[in-house]
């Protein structure tokens, strides 16, 4: 890793979307696999992401489909997560330069809460997945992680770092992430859906670690 520059303006606050940006696949389609139901979850997903279907609904239909799988499946798709190429050498970097990292999913706690812990990061949302006797219920506890609840959650992360929102960047790829990247100071697409693409400060197609080339990491006090 290149060594920062003279001067690097103040620090900023990443937030990080998780499925397909942090993570190569959607924790979702990991846990239909064990429900075999990852082709009809996998058909909801896309369309959703594409900002064809609206999110809650397709959560909740997508949701119902792992009734009755055994809470320890949880465990099972932790194993399968892959990061993203180049999430490990971003994660370091912002570590050096001590800009706070915050992840915020519309997939689950029960595994984003393990995969943050695992990677250092104590700032994260995402959905609940109600579990009985031991089995998933097919139903979604507590708010719905959407749009607008990303958009909510970087707007707290910020404040409670004490940072502007203007030096604030929103990393993800799919309709679920259009208000946090509104929101925040600086929105980049990450091997994204068109309709993210196309409301981004910036698309970035490749390693994770490629943003770093981008303006607001390469900023310096005084340019």
């Amino acid at each position: 890793m290149n060594p920062l520059p003279r001067g690097l303006a103040e620090r900023r606050l990443v937030v990080l979307d998780v499925d397909s940006t942090l993570i190569t696949s959607e924790v979702i389609e990991l846990l239909a696999a064990h429900a075999g139901s990852r082709h009809e979850v996998a058909d909801i997903t896309a369309r959703a992401m594409g900002g064809e279907l609206d999110f809650a609904a397709s959560l909740h239909a997508r949701v119902a489909t792992l009734a009755g799988l055994p809470a320890s499946v949880f465990a099972d798709v932790l194993g399968e997560v892959r990061l993203t190429p180049g999430a490990t050498e971003l994660l370091a970097e912002l570590a050096a330069r001590g800009w706070p990292v915050a992840l915020v999913s519309g997939g689950f706690l029960e595994v984003v809460g393990p995969l943050a812990a695992r990677l250092g990061i104590t700032r994260y949302r995402a959905n609940g997945l109600e579990v009985a006797r031991g089995a998933l219920t097919g139903r979604v506890r507590g708010p719905i992680v959407d749009r607008a609840a990303k958009a909510k959650a970087l707007r707290s992360f910020a404040a409670d770092d004490e940072i502007p929102l203007e030096r604030t960047i929103a990393i993800g790829d799919g309709a679920n992430d259009l208000d946090m990247l509104t929101v925040a100071g600086y929105g980049i697409a990450f091997n994204a859906k068109p309709v993210l693409a196309g409301r981004a400060d910036a698309v970035v197609h490749g390693r994770l670690d490629d943003v770093l080339a981008l303006e607001p990491f390469r900023a310096t006090s005084g340019a």
